[in-house]
């Protein structure tokens, strides 16, 4: 295996350097490198208002579905309340994107918990219905009120 000649291998470098100008290595002293102060940072993260209202929205929503006052046993009752359930699991993302873009770690841990219970909501109702679990009488095995 052959070694490297390193002084030659510098040299090559400090030619082409040498045919560069200094204003093309580093910016001008009028173009002063672009670093972010902290009020620009600041301003970057926007502020906590619109994940704030999101996440209000949400747990609205997600308190409001667990007191769903009509019966969601079975068919257009069912469908309305799955609907129900499935915004609140929107509203929870939602709010979740925007809590995890602005940097605010509690709203994006409450966010996620609304969409954790709106899936256990809709698990308690699909799950019987397909057959992965049991039925009851709460949550019968049919989709449609029609007696078999």
């Amino acid at each position: 295996m052959r070694e490297r000649d390193w002084d030659a291998e510098l040299k090559k470098i400090d030619k082409q350097l040498q045919s560069i100008s200094d204003e093309a290595l580093a910016p001008s002293p009028a173009q002063p490198c672009k670093a972010a102060t902290a009020p620009e940072r600041a301003s970057e993260r926007g502020s906590r208002w619109g994940p704030l209202a999101r996440l209000l929205v949400a747990l609205a929503l997600g308190v409001a579905v667990g007191f769903w006052p009509y019966d969601s046993r079975c068919g257009a009752g069912l469908a309305y309340y799955l609907t129900a359930v499935g915004v609140t699991g929107i509203a929870g993302m939602w709010s979740a994107v925007s809590s995890w873009r602005r940097h605010w770690g509690v709203g994006h841990v409450l966010s996620l918990l609304v969409f954790a219970w709106a899936t256990v909501l809709a698990a308690r109702e699909v799950l019987p219905k397909t057959g992965y679990a049991v039925a009851s009488e709460a949550h019968p095995a049919a989709w449609s009120c029609q007696p078999r």
